[in-house]
Order: structure tokens, then sequence, then C-alpha cells
């Protein structure tokens, strides 16, 4: 699991190990490195499910509940997403962490040009609510929580989800959904973004404030260190640039009124399991620990739950390979180890045949076997943070927390997250940390078994998860249909309306509740929006 840099003498010794954030690990800790960093059981650690929770923000840990899990799922046709989201719920998970195709991320139909030879191909198309009607048929959404990987049009699939659930019976109050919904991130680490930044953060905002009215079990937003991770920033990186990613996102909320006591609680994190195991666990127990104090300093939150770090601790697609693909089963349960002894409230596990594919079921059934050995075999749930008091991790959360402060304040020099985006930098800092990973890896720094060390062996093959075209072909029908037998006049109404809400910068989430109650399409929404606001610009980050 490591990727830390090893400095080796000539009898093959290790003189020197350097994590990736750039912390230095000593052969042997004591109690005088506690003292060295002037280690405070109180400030630093503290009781489990107490400030600054630095252990857990539960008391008792996974003694009183399972994390939840939420395999990423979701590819081809609504019903062929369907069928599997109910295979792996009767198998055991306990949530649903839904992909959704690039033409829907995008917001384009699939119908339209744009979307050609990509219809179903890396997740569920959607069109329109008819789609959602198909994917959740039968699905108890009063009980079972949805992840909605999905961020430019995410008030969208937001407002879809609700427009669903209603349609199937249940109450706005009952429904848990949680889009993803970061279009800082998108820009820095993916490339999904629609619109320029200053409107794309204003409808995250729009997100926040409804649900804060309207949607009291969902989670308006997860702010994604994942992505930017796998993009190549290092573990502090990852932490600091989500933590002034969601300062942004609550400013914008700030400045309409409200107090961060008021909705913060809802916000959500999906943050990456991947690397050195040690600098892994150290990273999430120095995250919880300093968004509690941040919250504190710079909003003055006080109330406990809302100073909880929630979310999703998900590993780690950037650690599988191609190369000796049965590596990747070993590898993801370490990577789900990390979890469990980071404390993750929910967790998903890329599967070992990821780097090849759309997971199939025997790989998703794996990772989701992977889970429940560690919660209900190996002792995972015997006793809350059991690395709590060695010197070694102690020493190293500190560390950790000091390196992921000294990358913040360089974001704050820059004028904030939004600004440091718009200009390039956290893109240009990103592009960096990926070439010198890169480097190491190629030139053995950094060891990869079976990439570029035991490299010998025979590899396995791989089944895929074939493209089916005729999926597409299906896909448009339907869209064609519905175009067909809607009523367009209340469509047509309906966009006009959102068009107007948008232009006079009112909340846009009620009026896309009815466009989708109405079968406006995706990209039928999504347009009114490119109209209204344009379309972002990348700057050159050489």
């Amino acid at each position: 699991m490591g990727v830390a840099t090893y400095i080796k003498d000539e009898k093959d010794a290790i003189k020197e190990v350097i994590l990736q954030s750039g912390i230095k690990v000593k052969p042997v800790y004591t109690p005088d490195d506690l003292e060295r960093i002037g280690f405070d059981y109180k400030e630093d650690l503290g009781d489990t499910g107490e400030f600054p929770f630095t252990r857990s923000i539960h008391p008792q840990g996974f003694r009183s509940r399972n994390w939840t899990t939420r395999q990423y799922t979701g590819f081809g046709t609504p019903e062929e997403t369907n069928e599997r989201f109910k295979l792996m719920i009767s198998h055991g998970q306990t949530g649903l962490n839904v992909a959704f195709d690039l033409p829907t991320q995008m917001g384009y139909d699939s119908d339209d040009e744009m979307s050609e030879g990509e219809v179903g191909r890396v997740g569920m198309a959607v069109d329109s609510l008819k789609d959602f009607e198909i994917a959740f048929k039968d699905i108890q959404l009063n009980r079972i929580g949805s992840g909605l990987t999905i961020n430019a049009v995410a008030s969208v699939m937001l407002a879809m989800y609700q427009s669903v659930a209603e349609g199937f019976g249940y109450n706005k109050t009952e429904i848990s959904a949680t889009p993803q919904n970061d279009i800082l991130k998108e820009i820095v680490g993916r490339g999904a973004w629609i619109y320029p930044v200053e409107p794309a953060v204003r409808m995250i905002g729009d997100t926040i404030e409804y649900a804060m009215k309207e949607l009291p079990r969902c989670n308006p937003v997860s702010v994604c260190g994942y992505h930017i991770r796998e993009s190549g920033c290092t573990p502090a990186q990852e932490i600091s640039y989500a933590f002034m990613i969601a300062f942004a996102y609550i400013d914008n909320v700030v400045a309409r009124g409200y107090k961060a006591e008021d909705f913060v609680g809802r916000f959500s994190f999906n943050l990456n399991i991947f690397g050195n195991l040690w600098e892994t666990v150290a990273k999430f127990r120095s995250a919880r620990k300093l968004w509690a104090k941040l919250l504190r300093e710079r909003y003055d939150v006080q109330n406990k739950k809302a100073l909880f770090l929630r979310g999703i601790f998900g590993g780690g697609g950037s650690g599988m390979t191609k190369q000796q693909p049965e590596n990747n089963i070993v590898r993801g349960a370490y990577y789900a180890l990390a979890a469990a002894l980071s404390g993750a409230q929910t967790t998903a596990l890329c599967s070992f045949d990821e780097a090849y594919t759309i997971p199939t079921e025997r790989a998703a059934l794996l990772s989701l076997r992977t889970f429940q050995v560690l919660m209900d075999e190996i002792g995972l749930r015997d006793t809350v943070d059991p690395l709590a008091g060695s010197y070694f991790m102690e020493t190293l959360t500190k560390e950790m927390e000091e390196k992921i402060l000294e990358e913040m304040e360089k974001v704050e020099k820059m004028g904030g997250m939004m600004e440091a985006v718009a200009s390039g930098y956290v893109q240009r800092e990103v592009g960096r940390q990926a070439y010198e990973f890169e480097r190491k890896l190629q030139s053995g720094e950094i060891t990869k078994v079976g990439v570029n060390k035991y490299t010998e062996g025979v590899d396995m093959e791989v089944e895929l998860h074939e493209y089916n075209d005729e999926w597409a072909q299906l896909q448009i029908d339907r869209l064609k249909e519905l175009k067909r037998e809607r009523d367009n006049r209340a469509v047509s109404e309906s966009l006009k309306a959102l068009e107007r809400a948008a232009k006079e910068k009112k909340n846009v989430m009620p009026y896309l509740v009815t466009c989708c109650k109405s079968y406006a399409t995706v990209g039928e929404m999504a347009n009114v929006f490119r109209d209204v606001f344009g379309e972002y610009r990348e700057p050159s980050i050489f």
C-alpha cells in the first residue's frame, strides 16, 4: 500500500522514509516524541465522541454501529442499474452510491451529438424523471440513503431525486440523498464542469439553502478531496484543499444571512484511501480534529454534532493496477483496513477489476465481502481507535495537522479557494505533484508491486464488462417517446420560469423540482443555465 519514498544505503538498508506529505518517518518513536510535539491528551486526542473528535465522532465507534457500505454502482440503462442496486442491497449493502454516465454529468441528453459513444458507458444514463422512476423502482427510499456522484448538474439531480421520491409516495422529509455537488474540485481534479466558477458556486449555495428548509435528511454537498488526491496531490493537500473548498461554499451561504451552525452539520466529505497506511490513518484523524477546531474558530460553530467531519472514505482507484490485477484484491483489503482504523462512517472500495472495466458482479461482491469480513470476523469493531496513544501515530497525526495547515495558509494567501482555482494555482500544484509521483514511480523511488518490482509471473485474465451499443439506442428511443407523450406546454412554461429565476438570482431549486415533474430533460435544464451563465473557460496552468 505504501507510496512513501525509501532512500537506501549501499547495503539496501533503509536510511530514510519520506511520506508523500513531506513528513520524515523515524525508525523508532518513544515518549520523547510526544513531549517534542507538545502532545496534550485533551487538546490533541480527547475522549471518544468528544471534541476535537480525533478518535471518533461516536463514543463507542463501531461498537455501536457498523460503518455504512456504499459501493459505486450504475451503468448502462436505468433498468440495468436497478438490477445491480437490488443485487447489492440483497447481499448486505446498506446505502447506494450512484454512478452517472458522462453525458449526464455534462448536462447533455442521450440524443445530443456530444453524447455519441458515451451513453451508459461509465454510469447510468439519465435524461429525465422517467429514468429515475425506473432506476429506483422498489428501492425503499425512506430507508436506503443514496449518494449521487454528480457535480455540474447536481442541483438537477437532487431535484429529480425529490421528485421521484414524492412520486413513489414518500414525504421529502423522509429521504436521504447526498449529491457530490462539488464543482471546485471538478475544476481542479476531474474536468466535468459546465458553468463559470461564480454562478456554479451560487447554485451549490442554492442546494444548501433549499435542503436546510425542505430536505432535512439530505446532505446537499459532499466536498470531494478524493478526486483531487487521485489527480496527484499529497494527502495533506487533499485535506487542505477540501477544507478550503468547503469554506468557499459556507461563505456563500453565510453571505445570504444564515449562520454556519444552521447548515454545516449536513456537509459531507468524500476522501481518498490510497497510499501509505500510517499516513492515511493520520490524515483522517487529523482531519476530524482540524475540521472541528476550524469551524469553531472561523464560524463560531458550537453545536457538537455540527462539528462532526462526516462522509465517505473511499479507496482508491489510483492505487489499483492493470498489471497483476489479483494484487488489487489484497490492496483493497488494506484500503478497507485503513478506513476501519481511521474511524470511517461510510466506505466504498474500488473493485480489483476497476482499472480495466466497470466492476463485474463478482468483483463488486468481493469488495463488499471485504468490508463484511473486517466488520464481523477480524475484530475491527472491538474497540474505538485502536492506534490511540501510539507514540508513532500520535506524532504522525500532529505532524500531518501541521502540514495541512501549511497548505491551507498558501491558499489563504492566494485570496481563498475560489481565487486559487480561478487563477489556476491549485491546478498547477496538483499537476506538479502528479508529475513528481510518476517520475518516482518510473525511477523506482516509489515501489509498486507488480508494476516496477516483483513483475515476474503471468497476469490473470480479467472478465470485461462489455459496453452494449444497444443501451444507447434504447435510451434514445425512450427519450423520443417521452418528448412525444409529455405535456410540452408545461415543460416550456417550467423552463421559462427556471430561466427567470436564474437571471433574477433566485434560489433555483423549487423551479428545478417543477421542471423535473413536468419531465423536462437534463439537457433542457442544463441549457437554460448555459444560456444565462455561459460556460467555464479553463485558465492556462503552464
